[in-house]
């Protein structure tokens, strides 16, 4: 029993040193993992030279207007976070300000990611005032037609994408982008927290819209948030006179663009029939 008890001691020590010593000669030596850590070889990280990936995706264009506010690097920071974990995005940021702010181009350039850098100052007569209550008037309608505009000029039907359009202060899962990704003409999509009731959005049967589910303004043609529809490159560039209505009534805004694309029978259900929710307001 001694013996054995001796043999086994003998054995682990053996081992133990033999470990030991492997462990002393990797000491300095090239770390087999760099190929993982390597930015090059990031997925996630973007070559501004391009529109596309190597799986040659469909691109999503991501139209943010956005204004200066305290908490505005906060937001972009997080929304910028999100994008990174989708292949193949553009994303289309434009200010609300006489000329690019130093803030946002500096935050756009450490992003990694594709980016367009637009600005466009609000008419003051459309501005509204720090006393005025949120929904007073729609914000963001210039920026997203310099959008539109941006893309008419520098975009052709030989590229394919897809065009959403992300406020900065809306919380998004990943799901959603890989959701729209192959839009035909417009798909559409639940958006939580909106108009006071915990979910908006489409009503589907049969695989088609037959309705909504809101709680504000039911008549109007398309009741949905901004966050709750994305339209196919090729159509939106198909109707170069398409864009948001400035004058538009309030909670007009997304049908004033919707109702020159699209018709309700036409939209695309997406989110497993709309009954998923992927978006915060």
């Amino acid at each position: 029993m001694r013996l054995k008890l001796r043999n086994i001691f003998l054995v682990y020590f053996v081992v133990s040193s033999a470990g030991l010593l492997y462990a002393l000669l990797q000491l300095g030596q090239q770390c087999d993992c760099i190929h993982q850590m390597n930015p090059a070889n990031n997925v996630h990280r973007r070559d501004n030279s391009l529109r596309g990936g190597a799986e040659n995706l469909p691109v999503i264009y991501v139209v943010t207007p956005t204004y200066a506010r305290p908490h505005q690097r906060a937001e972009l920071t997080r929304l910028s976070q999100t994008l990174l974990l989708v292949p193949d995005v553009h994303w289309i940021l434009v200010e609300d300000s006489a000329e690019r702010t130093t803030l946002v181009a500096d935050l756009l350039a450490q992003s990694k990611l594709q980016y367009t850098h637009l600005h466009v100052q609000t008419p003051l007569a459309m501005k509204m005032k720090d006393s005025d209550p949120n929904w007073l008037k729609p914000r963001g309608v210039e920026q997203r037609n310099k959008a539109l505009h941006w893309l008419h000029e520098n975009r052709s039907s030989r590229d394919h994408g897809v065009v959403y359009f992300a406020d900065d202060d809306n919380t998004y899962s990943i799901k959603i982008f890989e959701e729209m990704r192959y839009t035909q003409k417009v798909s559409v999509w639940p958006v939580g927290l909106v108009g006071g009731l915990r979910y908006e959005g489409p009503l589907v049967t049969g695989g088609k819209v037959v309705g909504f589910h809101t709680a504000w303004k039911t008549h109007r043609p398309f009741p949905m948030d901004m966050a709750g529809f994305a339209v196919s490159l090729s159509l939106l560039l198909s109707h170069p006179n398409t864009q948001f209505d400035p004058n538009a009534e309030r909670g007009f805004l997304e049908s004033s663009l919707l109702g020159s694309l699209v018709t309700v029978g036409e939209l695309e259900p997406k989110a497993n029939n709309c009954t998923k929710v992927c978006i915060s307001t």
